[in-house]
């Protein structure tokens, strides 16, 4: 606290000599004037003293022969003159301060958090319907309404919470954790789970509905497994209606299943030429201004780096700046060794066996080569799979007369 007092009244670094230096520090002390930092070097003093004090040395210097000399100025007092020489620096620092209070009328971004199922473009959407975007003024927000239409639009959303934090508008939601639940329509009209490819029944658990194979049964694409007309027999044993459910089970059926892809033999590699032409624009929110360009080569890639200044991003304005570097390259023709073909076409295998494996297909058997063409490399396979069965239509719906016949 007290260098900065003695920085906002200005003080001196001076030099002391003379006849009787030691005399002329009593009658300072005695006087009130204040000196610190004192090193004498030889039969010089070195020594601090305030701007106010300096004015007051004159009877002493006379009374004890000395002389002192200036050696550097501190404080205020002496900053002030010459920052007013620096007019340019005076304006950029008035229209900064300007800048920043200006902006901080504003709201320069907006933060969602705590949505799951709503997508972000669906809230930014809600909010542009209720003039709420970035660059409008925060007095003309109104907090509360906010919060009750983010809850009235939102049957999902539970709780909202919306603040100001500097420019920055900040909502957060938290929806609903309860399961989704759909409500199925009620329907006469049963489904039937049926094969959708050639193959081999290898383990069946039925939990609704009739069974129409058994595991070990040859089936054929199409052919009903499990039929959703549970039949309600009379004493006689004969049926006196039909009950019509969804069929559901657990069943693998075993099948072949094929795989080909091909990989050209030769492909195009981009080698750069080394030669890069920069170009810089500025940026304000979504709006880009940039100097108008020609296209720097016949083809190129285009690297963007952006940056704001750090005052900027404490205060949430979007004002950016940045450069976009072009780069010449050349499309060459090179062709795939066997080991880089291999490694493509048995990665692109990996993504097929991985994507059989979310849909739980379980692999009993595979056999699997890579050939050369004349056009292109060749990777084929042939596997044993169990997979379970999802297809599914309609049940024929069926009704009994009085007589006791049946009418699909």
């Amino acid at each position: 606290m007290i260098k900065f007092l003695k920085y906002m009244r200005g003080y001196l670094r001076i030099r002391l000599w003379g006849f009787s230096p030691e005399r002329f520090l009593n009658l300072c002390s005695n006087k009130g004037i204040l000196l610190w930092d004192i090193v004498r070097e030889g039969d010089a003093y070195y020594l601090c003293i305030s701007l106010q004090g300096f004015w007051e040395l004159r009877p002493i210097l006379k009374k004890t022969g000395t002389r002192v000399a200036i050696l550097e100025r501190y404080g205020l007092p002496f900053l002030i003159p010459r920052l007013l020489k620096r007019k340019i620096f005076i304006l950029g620092l008035l229209f900064t301060l300007v800048f920043w209070i200006v902006s901080s009328f504003y709201i320069w971004n907006i933060e969602i958090t705590g949505n799951q199922r709503i997508t972000e473009d669906v809230f930014q959407s809600f909010l542009e319907q209720n003039q709420v975007t970035v660059g409008m003024r925060r007095d003309a927000l109104d907090i509360g309404e906010l919060e009750k239409q983010i809850r009235r639009q939102f049957p999902e959303i539970t709780w909202a919470s919306a603040r100001l934090d500097g420019t920055k508008l900040q909502i957060d939601i938290k929806e609903n954790d309860a399961p989704i639940v759909i409500e199925k329509q009620e329907t006469d009209q049963g489904t039937d789970l049926i094969a959708e490819h050639d193959g081999t029944v290898a383990a069946m658990i039925v939990r609704s509905g009739v069974p129409q194979v058994s595991i070990g049964d040859q089936v054929e694409a199409g052919t009903v497994l499990v039929e959703g007309k549970v039949p309600i027999y009379n004493e006689d044993a004969t049926v006196r209606e039909y009950y019509y459910v969804e069929a559901d089970a657990d069943i693998l059926l075993e099948h072949t299943m094929d795989f080909t892809e091909n990989l050209p033999l030769d492909y195009v590699r981009k080698e750069y030429t080394g030669r890069e032409k920069e170009s810089f624009y500025l940026k304000l929110g979504s709006r880009i201004w940039r100097l108008p360009e020609e296209r720097p080569f016949l083809v190129y890639d285009s690297v963007m780096k952006e940056t704001r200044p750090l005052a900027l991003e404490k205060l949430n304005i979007p004002v950016f700046w940045g450069s976009v570097t072009h780069r010449e390259y050349l499309n060459t023709e090179h062709a795939y060794t066997q080991t880089e073909a291999e490694e493509l076409l048995n990665q692109k295998l990996m993504d097929f066996l991985a994507d059989l494996e979310e849909k739980g297909v379980q692999i009993i058997e595979k056999n699997v080569r890579i050939d050369k063409n004349d056009t292109s490399w060749v990777i084929e396979g042939a596997f044993l799979v169990r997979e379970p069965v999802t297809g599914r239509v309609e049940t024929n719906f069926q009704t009994i007369d009085s007589t006791g016949e049946t009418d699909e």
